[in-house]
């Protein structure tokens, strides 16, 4: 079965930079699974690889779409599907490397198309929300579905509502849905997942967050709200733009933004490793330097070589 090379780990564990080492010596593509990276215009606060890197290496799902187009994990996956199938008619094996836990799976597992919308269940949720606001709805999801309440942050309320509007349609959790939506596979998703000791991975993230600072985070904020996109546009509730948003609307101090920055980034690495654990497929390496990563690229290259002989 031929074999799709899968690169998972948290924010900041060195998942582009293992990735353009293997597609650079294999003469390959990457398929970006990053639910972020694909928002022209969102550069610095989504760690997107630079001009040179893209330049360098064809990238799927990165720099393809406006800040205020729709994208979801059914188009992902159905379009990862299309390009993996042409790499392989072109001799190539195919690398998907991201963060985004779902877009992953989607791929991998296939993601349930079961549980259709019900108009009047999703009017009468928006209704709420606008009444009571996002914490509510998050607190009535937590009633009837904590498993996967503990996935969002009440502020995803599309995501929240989603789930909501799932669980009342049809009387079982989102989750149920996709735990049992069956997809047969075509090729052998090779998951291998960087795993880093917590401290060094915090280090990581302080040092990108300054780094992402230091190049124009602040200024790259600006000027996608000079051009008119409205701050409650579904890319910008991210972690980088959201923050530096409440700091232009002088809700909070710079220094402050800074700090929920540095903060929200390390949740979101925890959320990361607590859904990638769930998943038993994936095979990890301890990760401590870019050394680790550079002799994890060489056993790759190693074991497909010997496969070919």
């Amino acid at each position: 079965m031929e074999e799709v090379i899968v690169i998972v780990g948290p924010t900041c564990s060195g998942k582009t930079y293992l990735s353009l080492l293997l597609a650079e010596y294999l003469d390959t593509e990457i398929i970006s699974a990053d639910s972020r990276q694909i928002f022209r215009l969102l550069n610095i606060g989504t760690a997107k690889p630079s001009v040179e890197q893209l330049r360098r290496v064809t990238h799927h799902f990165v720099d393809e779409i406006n800040p205020d187009d729709e994208f979801n994990v059914s188009s992902f996956a159905n379009k990862s599907e299309i390009i993996i199938r042409n790499l392989f008619e072109r001799k190539k094996i195919p690398i998907v490397v991201g963060g985004s836990g779902l877009y992953i799976k989607s791929l991998i597992d296939g993601i349930s198309e079961s549980a259709d919308t019900d108009k009047e269940i999703r009017t009468k949720l928006m209704e709420l929300r606008l009444l009571y606001g996002n914490d509510f709805l998050y607190d009535e999801l937590k009633k009837v579905d904590e498993i996967s309440a503990k996935k969002m942050l009440p502020q995803n309320w599309k995501r929240v509502i989603r789930a909501l509007e799932v669980f009342r349609l049809t009387g079982k959790p989102i989750w149920y849905h996709h735990v049992h939506q069956t997809k047969t596979n075509s090729f052998n998703y090779n998951q291998i997942g960087l795993l880093w000791d917590r401290n060094l991975l915090y280090q990581n993230i302080e040092n990108r967050v300054d780094k992402m600072l230091e190049d124009g985070l602040v200024n790259e904020v600006k000027k996608i709200l000079k051009m008119g996109y409205s701050k409650s546009i579904n890319s910008l509730n991210t972690v980088g733009y959201k923050e530096i948003i409440q700091y232009l609307e002088n809700e909070i101090s710079f220094e402050r933004s800074v700090e929920l920055i540095k903060r929200n980034t390390r949740r979101y690495a925890k959320r990361q490793m607590t859904w990638f654990n769930a998943d038993k497929r994936i095979n990890w390496t301890q990760i401590d330097s870019e050394k680790d990563l550079d002799l994890l690229a060489q056993n790759i290259l190693k074991e497909i070589n010997e496969r070919k002989n």
